[in-house]
């Protein structure tokens, strides 16, 4: 790295020396997996030494993450609006790291449907935690009551659907990229609320 680039440098020196300690190591343990000399490890986090791309790949591998993590300096997008879907009661936040991945917000005012044939299934994975209110999670042929601050997890190719017990109960989910299409269909069926 140039010294155009002091700024980026630094941050990338800072990170190694973050992620090495938020991770548990010493610096004798993360040389050995970066093949570095401890000596070498700690004159690339504290500055006397010239980062080399080679050792920065090979660091980013030992502490588990990528270059392009280690590296990165954009934050112009740190704040993100949502996405209103009133007709549905949805608020949606679309994840910048994995763009295959939502988060929603909705309000639910209505009991899950008493009808299993009124339950989806599609492919996907789904997690979700209740911040107010109660839900309850139709998961095949199993109920699950889930309380403010409880979250739950669970595969969508399970028959599934989730509504509120006793009033309002407003949930926050996390969709993968296949179980917010399987919604997003789901979403123009009249036969009932999507899970």
């Amino acid at each position: 790295m140039t010294q155009e680039n002091g700024e980026l440098d630094s941050l990338v020196r800072k990170r190694i020396r973050a992620l090495r300690v938020a991770q548990g190591l010493s610096l004798e343990e993360l040389a050995a997996r970066a093949h570095l000399s401890q000596s070498s490890l700690s004159r690339i986090e504290n500055g006397p030494r010239r980062l080399a791309l080679d050792q920065l790949v090979t660091l980013a591998r030992a502490l588990d993450t990528t270059l392009d993590q280690l590296v990165e300096t954009a934050t112009d997008d740190v704040v993100t609006s949502p996405t209103v879907d009133g007709a549905h009661g949805r608020l949606r936040w679309n994840l910048k790291a994995d763009p295959g991945m939502s988060v929603v917000r909705q309000r639910l005012t209505d009991p899950p449907p008493d009808n299993p044939a009124r339950m989806r299934a599609h492919p996907g994975r789904e997690w979700l935690v209740v911040l107010s209110g109660t839900a309850i999670l139709l998961l095949g042929r199993r109920r699950f009551r889930i309380e403010t601050n409880q979250a739950a997890e669970f595969p969508t190719m399970m028959p599934h659907a989730i509504g509120a017990e006793g009033g309002v109960c407003e949930i926050l989910g996390l969709f993968d990229r296949d179980a917010r299409r399987g919604h997003q269909r789901d979403d123009g069926d009249a036969q009932g609320p999507p899970a």
